[in-house]
């Protein structure tokens, strides 16, 4: 199968972030690297039904703890998270109506492209200067963050920019480019730092997810290997062969490598 195919044979909810919550030690994580303190007013977009508000009110002792979240039934289940707690509320709402002036901490976990930039421009339009944007896996848009702990991002207002994805890549990893190498280390440290992943799955989703990570950089023209290297070859054959999964469908531009039998489409 290839990949869109294997995507859709996993749980929606899983696949769209909507049931995926941060384990509590992972947010900590997260607040401590953007500084949360007790005069912050924190928002979680897309809060979901996990602890980040409860967490935020109660040890950090924020100002106030917003969740907002679009989803009714997970509204719910994170009300009852906070009830009692008088520094904390959720609003029911797209995170793209609600007003965002009085944040300065924000917890923002999106990908969808669409909402990124109109979230940009909400950031840039609404926030004060200080305000600090919480992401994980990368910066919004083309930001360049003040403060890296990989997986995590902090940028603060008044935000930087990058000019290329070369830019922003050399800012954020210290190099203009992504080789393999720097794909699988980064895929680690991702299965680390968000402590989701099972022991018995570790490392399959590492293959996968650093196959991903290579073969997105090498479409952006940001991977520092001109050719489909060995190591990559490999790999993509042991999904291939032994999963059944096939990522051909990923490469927007014809791989350069002759040892891949039909362009990787065979199997």
């Amino acid at each position: 199968m290839n990949i869109h195919e294997f995507l859709s044979t996993l749980p929606q909810d899983v696949v769209k972030g909507d049931e995926v919550n941060l384990p509590d030690n992972v947010v900590r994580k997260m607040f401590k690297l953007a500084g949360l303190k007790k005069s912050d007013t924190f928002y979680h977009l897309g809060c979901g039904p996990g602890n980040s508000l409860a967490i935020a009110a109660n040890e950090f002792g924020v100002k106030k703890a917003i969740g907002v979240e679009i989803d009714k039934e997970l509204a719910a289940k994170s009300k009852e998270k906070i009830s009692g707690i008088k520094n904390a509320e959720i609003i029911v709402d797209d995170i793209r109506n609600v007003s965002l002036s009085s944040a300065t901490v924000i917890l923002f976990w999106f990908t969808e492209p669409e909402i990124v930039a109109a979230m940009v421009k909400k950031f840039r339009r609404q926030l004060k200067d200080g305000a600090r944007i919480v992401t994980v896996w990368s910066p919004p848009g083309m930001m360049l963050p003040q403060k890296i702990d990989f997986p995590f991002f902090v940028c603060k207002k008044p935000f930087k920019y990058a000019t290329s994805v070369k830019q922003q890549i050399r800012a954020i990893y210290g190099n203009k480019c992504l080789d393999f190498t720097a794909s699988w280390l980064l895929a680690e440290r991702y299965i680390d730092a968000m402590e989701v992943v099972p022991g018995e799955y570790r490392r399959f989703v590492n293959i996968l997810q650093s196959m991903v990570i290579w073969i997105n950089a090498w479409n952006m023209g940001v991977s520092c290997e001109d050719e489909v290297p060995p190591p990559v070859e490999a790999y993509l054959g042991i999904l291939r062969e032994f999963f059944n999964i096939n990522l051909i469908d990923m490469f927007e531009r014809e791989p350069k490598t002759a040892s891949m039998p039909d362009k990787m489409g065979c199997c």
